[in-house]
């Protein structure tokens, strides 16, 4: 254009500037532009020579966008940060460009934290096929708790608890989801086998074990599908799926104990060794009884 061409910014720190930011005008102070060490020190303290129109409008080609708050931060050393991560990855790139290293940090640890705000808790994948369940179990290290659900696949009609049983076992797996997602993968099938409820676990890749949750019933001479929902035996599985975080694989001693059959045989051992106190403190109390009742005779038979 006609009327521009370049100078040497020098003068009074107390001058006033007016600068021309893609279009957005500024008017500030020499003093506010080198007083942190960036690029605009440098184009305003003598060292680069600036480009002007002919009105006197110093000419920096960057959108002007965020050069107010550019400003503002040099004149106070701090200023509110936009609130949209566009908005802060502009103003970023920005900062960078003027060499406003203090600014750009800051934006830099905001958008790292407005980041994991925005990441969800859980993610819970839908699968559509088999090949791609297949494909989900052996691509993570986690153990995977997989839930299929599929009401429409009954041939006879449901019991009356079934439905609030479906909703159970949906409402468990959300709850256990959000609890353990960052250890266990957990997957839900809508689509999958004949099955209506079924829970399934995995780890290192290998189904470990299955929780049927529906089942034949008979009414009069009627056929019902039945739908429970056993808590426990679900909650057992899950606890015993994390076992399988570490590579090498759960502990056996550990793994028996944590079972139902494992604290079924300890409750034994613990009745059996409780019944042989008892049995030894019978005995002695016995033994004390005869010994007094002996006395006794032996005192009557004296007199």
């Amino acid at each position: 254009m006609s009327g521009e061409h370049r100078t040497v910014i020098q003068g009074n720190p107390s001058q006033y500037v007016k600068i021309n930011v893609g279009g957005a005008l500024h008017y500030t102070t020499i003093c506010t532009l080198t007083k942190h060490d960036n690029m605009l020190r440098a184009m305003f303290s003598g060292r680069m020579e600036v480009l002007t129109d002919s009105e006197g409008w110093i000419l920096i080609d960057r959108s002007g966008k965020h050069f107010g708050t550019i400003l503002n931060f040099l004149r106070d050393g701090t200023v509110a940060l936009p609130e949209s991560q566009r908005d802060l990855a502009e103003l970023l790139a920005e900062a960078k460009y003027y060499l406003v290293q203090d600014l750009a940090e800051s934006c830099e640890s905001t958008l790292k934290l407005k980041g994991k705000e925005s990441e969800p808790i859980c993610r819970v994948p839908l699968i559509t096929s088999v090949k791609e369940e297949q494909v989900l179990i052996n691509s993570t290290s986690k153990p995977v708790v997989k839930l299929l659900i599929n009401r429409h696949n009954n041939k006879y009609s449901y019991t009356s608890t079934s439905d609030d049983n479906l909703l159970k076992n949906i409402e468990l797996f959300d709850k256990l989801s959000l609890r353990f997602s960052g250890r266990v993968l957990f997957i839900k099938d809508v689509i999958g086998s004949n099955e209506i409820c079924c829970w399934s676990f995995y780890g290192h890749g290998k189904k470990i074990a299955e929780v049927c949750c529906t089942s034949i019933v008979y009414a009069t001479d009627k056929k019902h599908t039945k739908v429970e929902f056993p808590e426990a035996r679900i909650y057992e599985e899950t606890l015993n799926i994390l076992l399988y975080e570490n590579r090498t694989g759960p502990d056996v001693e550990l793994m028996q104990a944590t079972s139902t059959r494992g604290a079924v045989a300890m409750t034994s051992y613990a009745s059996d060794d409780e019944d042989e106190r008892r049995s030894v403190a019978c005995g002695g109390r016995d033994a004390r009884e005869a010994t007094h009742l002996g006395r006794l005779r032996s005192n009557k038979h004296q007199t």
